[in-house]
């Protein structure tokens, strides 16, 4: 077999040697920078999988379409964030068709704790 060495080049793109502290490259502000493992599967067609770990900035506001870590009546979820203004409302949407968006208004306990920045997938 043999290999084409452009599309090698492009695999090893952003690839860091190991004295690299990769967590700096992941944390835009360190200091407001927390990680957390995701537990469940509402989030799966995501590319979010139980087990993996998520990166989430606690200094950025979310916008629509980002994965946010939220807490609704104090429990934490994980969601697609999306704010619908026309209805005083928002709505965490998960990626698995097996559970329901969440709906949120004024009259729920609810806060954003975050929102992902990156996450950290195991193969093996």
């Amino acid at each position: 077999q043999t290999y084409d060495s452009k599309s090698y080049e492009s695999v090893l793109h952003g690839v860091y040697p190991v004295e690299e502290d990769i967590v700096r490259e992941m944390s835009r502000h360190p200091e407001t920078t927390f990680y957390a493992m995701v537990s469940g599967e509402s989030m799966k067609d995501a590319g979010l999988q139980n087990g993996d770990i998520v990166v989430i900035d606690k200094s950025l506001e979310p916008k629509n379409g980002d994965i946010i870590i939220a807490a609704v009546d104090g429990e934490f979820t994980i969601k697609e964030f999306r704010m619908d203004a026309a209805n005083h409302c928002a709505w965490l949407i998960p990626h698995n068709d097996r559970y329901q968006p969440i709906r949120v208004t004024q009259e729920d306990n609810f806060s954003v704790w975050g929102v992902v920045t990156h996450t950290i997938h195991k193969f093996r």
